[in-house]
């Protein structure tokens, strides 16, 4: 329930720059409506980079639950904010909302760390799996329900949102144990733990440090499709919000479906470094069609696309949970999710100057990247098993 609120207003976007009306919202101080669009999808990963940084591994320290009842009830705030700035039409406020919004978002982490708590006694494999398969379900009804309410004004999906996030923040505080939670002799306050703990000093381990990297180029691949595809689905399919949504939800079943039906069957039988690499070459291929601008191969492709992004989403987090388990899963998946949303923000902010030139670019770009990362994947699962062979 809570991705729904988030995935609700993904699809309002795009049209309500590019087609929506000409006022003080969408020509702010008489900037291209495509710059301010980049702006508001950069702002949005923005907080929730800064939030992911600190939220992993303050759920190491005070819980899991605590944390998560915290982030989703500020996040509520946010969207309501959000449909304020909407409704009066001021893109600075909507800005400022979207950021504060994102700081919040950042408790993925803490869903996932939760998932690895879980282990022995459900398979990381099949843990991570349900966890994904819920943001997927998310992001099929969301966008659906964003792209029917458009009509009736570009901040109803907002009040939806954060109404659909009440059942989620009830749910999180009758049922959720409150996991992870240590006690500290140190006397610091939450702040200076914040600043001393943040997931990204585990970058200080070499290990971790490359296994980031080519991460941070398969997610900066995967972020120029999932933040673009609506303008190329406006600008080379020439579909409306209720197309957009429509499409999104074929791309979002096929990764619910493969995520709570199939992989947790078949995933545990392959290495995950193995799967990782062989479906970020899928997805490289599958951009690549997406930058040439063909209508309906593209649409196929982005419905398809739901299938290798599935098992990437899920391999991966296995591997960094198996591999870096020393450091907290807390800090780990925080990491994780960091890593997606420097990738994210680093898209949308070069996306925004791509795309005034042609939108295609940035998904050639994002091809260029995920190939990289299946071939460095590929790299690092032959150097593991050279590592195995010689012990």
């Amino acid at each position: 329930m809570s991705t729904v609120g988030v995935a609700l207003p993904y699809p309002i976007l795009s049209p309500l720059f590019i087609d929506g009306p000409v006022n003080g919202f969408t020509h702010w101080l008489g900037l291209d409506p495509k710059l301010l669009l980049g702006i508001a999808i950069a702002l949005n990963p923005l907080g929730i980079l800064l939030g992911s940084v600190v939220l992993g591994p303050m759920s190491d320290r005070y819980g899991r639950r605590r944390i998560m009842l915290g982030t989703l009830t500020l996040a509520i705030a946010g969207y309501a904010l959000s449909a304020l700035a909407l409704f009066g039409e001021n893109y600075p406020l909507f800005a400022l909302a979207r950021f504060a919004t994102g700081l919040c978002e950042g408790n993925a982490a803490i869903a996932r760390a939760i998932a690895a708590d879980l282990h022995p006694q459900i398979d990381k494999t099949r843990s991570f799996s349900m966890v994904n398969a819920a943001l997927y379900i998310g992001w099929l009804v969301g966008p659906l329900l964003g792209g029917f309410l458009m009509p009736f004004g570009g901040w109803v999906p907002f009040v939806v949102a954060a109404a659909m996030m009440l059942p989620a923040l009830t749910l999180l505080a009758w049922l959720v144990p409150n996991t992870g939670a240590k006690v500290d002799l140190s006397g610091r306050g939450w702040i200076t733990f914040a600043r001393e703990q943040h997931a990204l000093r585990l970058l200080d381990d070499v290990e971790v440090r490359r296994v980031f990297w080519l991460q941070l180029a398969f997610t900066f691949g995967l972020n120029g499709f999932y933040e673009f595809y609506p303008l190329w689905l406006v600008e080379f399919a020439r579909l409306g919000p209720s197309g957009i949504s429509w499409v999104t939800a074929g791309l979002c079943l096929l990764m619910t479906l493969m995520s709570a039906l199939v992989w947790p069957r078949i995933g545990p039988r392959f290495a995950p470094l193995a799967a990782a690499s062989t479906t970020a070459a899928l997805a490289a291929a599958g951009f690549a069609v997406l930058a040439t601008g063909a209508r309906l191969p593209g649409l196929a492709v982005i419905v398809l696309l739901g299938l290798p992004l599935a098992v990437y989403g899920t391999s991966m987090p296995v591997y960094w949970s198996q591999r870096f388990d020393r450091h907290g899963q807390g800090a780990v998946m925080g990491l994780l999710s960091t890593t997606f949303c420097l990738a994210n923000v680093a898209v949308a902010l070069i996306g925004a100057a791509l795309i005034l030139l042609d939108t295609r670019l940035v998904l050639a770009l994002s091809a260029l990247a995920c190939g990289l990362a299946a071939w460095r994947l590929a790299a690092l699962r032959r150097d593991g098993r050279a590592a195995a062979a010689t012990v």
